[in-house]
Order: C-alpha cells, then sequence, then structure tokens
C-alpha cells in the first residue's frame, strides 16, 4: 500500500500545549461500545472496537491515537454503525514512531541543537550549540508490511556525530534541549485520517483492524496419582500481548488451526500443585469452545484486561480420571534406513516409553485441543507431583488418540544385530535376518513393541519368524512382545526382498 499523507496545519508547540491536543483528539475517538479481541496462535490478532467521531459534513482531519504500534495499515475498516455508506476514508497514513530524543534529533539532522554539556571540572554546566551531522538514531519499531513484520533500521545507522567548536565529536556531547514540538510529532502510534462524513454530528463507528505482536499458546499437565494410570488433565491458555497497546475490558477469543496468510521470508503457570480428583460439582467452564469454518473458536466467558507486556493465563480445559495406558516402543534401527551391511553397529539400545489417552467423552474430555507442550507429573509417596517428561502434541480433535513420548525407560533395555544377509543380483532378491533381544529389569512383567522398518525395496516378504508380527504399512511391521520380570527375550525374522 503507498504511503499517502493527509495534510495538517503545521504550528510549533510547547509540549503541553501538544499533549492537550492530543488528548483533545482522542477523546473525541472513544465510543461507549467495548472491545472484541480475537486472538491466533501465530502472532496475530483481530481487533474491533466501538468508537464514537465528532465530524462535519464533508470533508475531516482526524487523528486516531488509541491502535497499537504494529497495525497493518491495509487491514483497517472504519464502518458507521447507522448508514454504512455516510463515512468513507479518503486517505490513511499510519505513525507507528512515538516521540522520542533519537527521533527528533534524527528529524533536525544538518540543524544546530542546543546541548547541556558538563565543563571539564564536571561539576559546572553550560549550554553550547552544535551541528547534527547524523543522529545515530535506529528504529526499533516493527512496522507491518504486507510480507510480515520486519525491522526498519534507519539510512544511516551508528553512532551520533556532532559539530562543536569546530571540531568533530563521535556521541552526544551532553544532553539536547528541543525548542519546542511540532503538531505533526505523535506521543503514540497514529492513524491519520482524511475523512467523508455525510452528516454532521456524531458518528457511532466500528474499527477493526489486524496487528501483531499477540499471540496466544496452550499448556497441559498431565498428573497421575502415586499407582494408577488414570490422570487429570489441566489446559491453561497463555496469552502474550505486545502490541503496543492496553486492551481493557475485552471480549476475549482465542481462534485454534492453521490460518493461511500470504507471507515472503524476512528477517523477523503450569500446575504442580496438589493433583485434584475431579469427583466434586464442577464449577462453570470459563473457556467454551466451538468449531469455526476449518478451525476452532474459544471464547472467554467473562471481560477481562489485557495490558501491553502482560503474559495472562487462564484455564481452559479440566479433565478427571482420564484412562491412560503406558507403552514400550524399541526401534532398534532408529530410523537408520541406509545402513546397507553393519545395521546392527547403529542400534540403539533405548527402549521409548509413551502414554496414551483417548479425548473423547468417555474419557471425561472431548474438547478439540489446541496444540501445545503437556508436562507430565506422578505423585510421590509423600503426595509430591514429581515430573516424568514432556512432550508437543499437535491440533487434536475430539474423539482422537493423544500419544506422548515422556523419555526412556531405564530398566529395559533393546539389543539388534543383524545375523545374516544375502543378495543375489542375478536372481534379483536378498534376504536379510535379524536379531532382537529384551531385557526387563523391572519388577512386574511388560510388553514391549518392536518397530521394524522394511526399508531396502518394496517388494518383501517374511520368510521366517519367531513371534507373530503385525504389518503396520507397506514398509514396517511390528511385535508385540511380553517380557518377564528379569528375562531376556529373542525375536528373529527373515524378510526376503525381489526386485
Amino acid at each position: 500500500m503507498k504511503k499517502v499523507l493527509a495534510v495538517f496545519t503545521v504550528c510549533v508547540l510547547s509540549l503541553s500545549a501538544f499533549l492537550f491536543c492530543a488528548k483533545r483528539d482522542f477523546a473525541q475517538t472513544k465510543g461507549a461500545g467495548g472491545t472484541q479481541l480475537t486472538i491466533y496462535n501465530q502472532d496475530f490478532a483481530v481487533v474491533k472496537e466501538a468508537r464514537s467521531l465528532n465530524l462535519k459534513s464533508g470533508e475531516n482531519e482526524f487523528r486516531e491515537t488509541d491502535v497499537t504500534a504494529r497495525l497493518d495499515p491495509t487491514s483497517v475498516i472504519l464502518l458507521d454503525l447507522k448508514d454504512p455508506n455516510g463515512l468513507r476514508i479518503l486517505e490513511q497514513n499510519y505513525e507507528s514512531e512515538p516521540l522520542s530524543q533519537g527521533l527528533l534529533l534524527q528529524k533536525l539532522e544538518g540543524q544546530e541543537v542546543t546541548f547541556e554539556v558538563y565543563e571539564p571540572d564536571g561539576k559546572t554546566k553550560s549550554l553550547k550549540k552544535g551541528k547534527v551531522i547524523r543522529s545515530g538514531y535506529q528504529s526499533q519499531t516493527l512496522a507491518y508490511s504486507a510480507y510480515g513484520y520486519s525491522s526498519q533500521p534507519s539510512a544511516n545507522p551508528g553512532s551520533p556525530i556532532i559539530e562543536m567548536d569546530g571540531k568533530i565529536r563521535f556521541g552526544l556531547p551532553g544532553m539536547p534541549l528541543f525548542e519546542g514540538i511540532s503538531a505533526d510529532s505523535f506521543l503514540k502510534p497514529t492513524l491519520l485520517w482524511k475523512l467523508w462524513a455525510k452528516d454532521a454530528g456524531a458518528h457511532n463507528v466500528e474499527l477493526s483492524y489486524i496487528t501483531g505482536g499477540m499471540k496466544w499458546e496452550a499448556a497441559y499437565n498431565a498428573v497421575f496419582p502415586e499407582k494408577g494410570t488414570e490422570l487429570d488433565l489441566i489446559g491453561w491458555v497463555t496469552i502474550d500481548n505486545k502490541s503496543g497497546k492496553d486492551f481493557n475490558d475485552a471480549n476475549l477469543k482465542l481462534m485454534a488451526g492453521d490460518v493461511h496468510r500470504v507471507q515472503e521470508a524476512v528477517a523477523t503457570m503450569g500446575y504442580a500443585g496438589k493433583a485434584m480428583r475431579m469427583e466434586a460439582a464442577p464449577a462453570p467452564p470459563q473457556v467454551t469452545e466451538k468449531a469455526f469454518e476449518e478451525f476452532h473458536l474459544y471464547s472467554l466467558n467473562r471481560k477481562t484486561d489485557v495490558r501491553d507486556g502482560e503474559v495472562k493465563q487462564v484455564e481452559f480445559l479440566r479433565g478427571g480420571n482420564v484412562p491412560s495406558q503406558k507403552i514400550f516402543v524399541y526401534d532398534g534401527a532408529n530410523y537408520y534406513l541406509h545402513c546397507y551391511g553393519s545395521c546392527g553397529d547403529e542400534a540403539t539400545k533405548k527402549v521409548w516409553v509413551m502414554i496414551e489417552f483417548k479425548n473423547d467423552e468417555k474419557s471425561h474430555l472431548g474438547m478439540a485441543m489446541p496444540k501445545g507442550k503437556i508436562k507430565v507429573y506422578r505423585k510421590d509417596e509423600d503426595g509430591r507431583n514429581e515430573f516424568i517428561g514432556e512432550d508437543q502434541i499437535d491440533h487434536t480433535p475430539k474423539d482422537e488418540t493423544i500419544r506422548l513420548y515422556i523419555g526412556n525407560a531405564f530398566d529395559i533395555v533393546g539389543e539388534r544385530r543383524q545375523t545374516n544377509f544375502v543378495q543375489n543380483d542375478d536372481k534379483d532378491f536378498a534376504d536379510e535376518t535379524f536379531e532382537i533381544k529384551l531385557r526387563n529389569h523391572k519388577q512386574e512383567a511388560v510388553e514391549v513393541r518392536v518397530i521394524e522398518h522394511l526399508y531396502r525395496w518394496s517388494n518383501w516378504e517374511i520368510k521366517a519368524n519367531s513371534d507373530k508380527f503385525e504389518k503396520t504399512d507397506s514398509a514396517t511391521i511390528s511385535f508385540k512382545v511380553a517380557v518377564k520380570p528379569d528375562e531376556e527375550k529373542k525375536i528373529t525374522y527373515t524378510a526376503h526382498y525381489t526386485w
């Protein structure tokens, strides 16, 4: 979008007079309606606010200061709630850079500025004139473009260069003193509008726009009792506001899903207390969830404040006595699928520990779960929650199974080695035999799922096997192996490949 500057009357004001003008414009725009805020888990949000604009008939010049510092100017929509055709934006300019010492020096490059300078004795001060050759100012504001968020450094970054008493200084010689502030300076991010109004008077409008600097993410805590496999699951949403604006008394919604945005590559409270068994009458949910288009929308059931720089957390899910099972998995090849020879040398001895449960109403869940980390705890015999692992889940609809990898088993060991390999290129076949050993040093029996990858060619069959297996896909088989306490169990199989 081409940047269009609205024309304003230029005057020189004292700082107090300028603040009075800014407050007057701000007061004109505040409406009686509420704020609606929809935050996406992709570092942006949609803001919708009710405002009241006092306008004359015809063209009006107006400044709107209560906006974010990372607003997308191309997304601005201003609607007259009474008459959709009663108001139009003729021109718009978005000033994202608030007033600062560095910005004023940048505007005065090539001009003389008065500096308050300490004398050589280090005690007395004097006023001296110095010419600003280079301000050294570099903007830290993140401004939006059609391709994403990127910093906008000044054309001449570096230390300030000041000419004083016929000498060049790198760095400011003292505190710069400014004569006044012009009316086109801004104390906060501002939208400058040239508006056309059909009728004079107060116009109740709805202002909406997309802004960066806001995001949310889900986090979960699964708490097991001292013994047993039923867990309590608590879900939190964490909201992070770095937009440069406070939102007070806002109706808050959170959108979960992978919303596509056109973008070009540019430089760019956990629950660890006492585990609660959910047997008492539940409190009303703080967050309700519904499907919206191809995504899921979570609505906070009360108004809240979302202040700039604040990290807010809200509980949105609570399920008790969720049935689960622990699964041990041994994938000895460890996805090292191109070894062609001494594959056994690359085999891992680690056995994965996984937790599996169903996200359905029967398991006391059944809400679409947005992506996030799940921390897993087990109560010790003294009643304390001990952390035993965590994993990341993707967006998970209801009635789907969630499987978490939480670490490797200490007392279960696997070994995998290739015991035979024959390849006959004349007859277009290869035979490969593997031996897998599982040792259980626990005091109870376990079942280990052994995963094997048939990667050498697409045509294969198992010619010999010591244990029953299941074909899980076109290139994978799995064995479910029961191993008694202090037992070593051996599995063998031979794969025959043809081409």
